[in-house]
């Protein structure tokens, strides 16, 4: 408690309005986490009021700590004040990140872009809780006809508070200016032809591994499409040196071997069985 009054006693709002503080409408537990694990009181403050909003649990707080979504909340590169009207443009660029943080992935150092999207499909769940509040999954692959032209989107979803379609497309590599070109065209489609009459207009996330901040933001800028820009990180596993690789037996050398070996020697030796100690 005396901790908590320190914390907050200086802040510089009026004494009658003490009580209008985010951190007097949320759990003790919540506030002692947020005491514990933060430093800054403008982030305390931030981290409460988040909680309120989207109706954390202490749990889910303690995630959103640790992967430090205060620092990663609406730092994705976009053109959203150019391509989408004010009110929505500010509550699309606070609903991207950059990084995404996918800690619940493993792939090796050179994995694919689909290696990439069938492990989130395979972690959706974990997945729209890293994407944040109000994204639902429509599918993966999505198949859109244009002209002659199959369209594949990577992952499409709709985002409930934003009331528009969401496409995220899965890049292996660098940013690259072609990618913003072809998500330009998947927005016209989705627009085109899933868009209802009440809905927004549709936005594109392009998740790279690396980009160039000032050249996404000259590539994007030429777009009228809604289009945002941000790297993922995953825990990557590297793959045997070659050195190594070499010396350890195939599969087919190993079920060689075994074939060699007489029957009676494959048998486990029976032995008395011990008495357990266990309850």
């Amino acid at each position: 408690m005396k901790a908590f009054y320190q914390a907050y006693a200086k802040v510089p709002q009026a004494v009658a309005q003490l009580g209008d503080l985010p951190v007097f409408s949320i759990p003790w537990g919540h506030n002692a986490l947020i005491l514990e694990k933060i430093k800054g009181t403008a982030e305390r403050l931030w981290y409460a009021s988040k909680t309120i909003e989207h109706g954390w649990s202490r749990s889910m707080l303690t995630i959103w700590i640790e992967n430090d979504l205060y620092c990663r909340e609406g730092k994705a590169i976009t053109n959203f004040k150019a391509a989408l009207p004010a009110p929505q443009s500010d509550l699309a660029q606070q609903s991207l990140k950059d990084p995404y943080v996918f800690d619940f992935l493993t792939l090796h150092k050179e994995h694919l872009e689909k290696d990439l999207e069938e492990a989130l499909v395979k972690h959706i769940q974990k997945f729209l809780i890293e994407l944040g509040q109000g994204f639902a999954f429509v599918g993966q692959q999505y198949l859109l006809k244009a002209g002659k032209q199959d369209l594949y989107i990577d992952l499409l979803f709709y985002h409930l508070t934003l009331r528009c379609y969401v496409i995220v497309e899965l890049k292996g590599g660098k940013f690259d200016s072609r990618d913003a070109g072809q998500m330009s065209a998947y927005l016209s489609a989705v627009d085109d032809q899933l868009r209802r009459n009440d809905d927004q207009p549709s936005i594109g996330i392009i998740l790279c591994k690396t980009k160039d901040n000032i050249f996404a933001e000259y590539v994007l800028r030429n777009f009228n499409r809604p289009i945002g820009v941000a790297e993922f990180e995953v825990k990557v596993v590297e793959k045997l040196p070659k050195e190594l690789k070499s010396s350890l037996p195939t599969v087919e050398e190993i079920e060689a071997e075994l074939s060699t070996v007489p029957e009676s020697q494959k048998k486990p030796k029976k032995t008395k069985a011990k008495k357990s100690n266990s309850c």
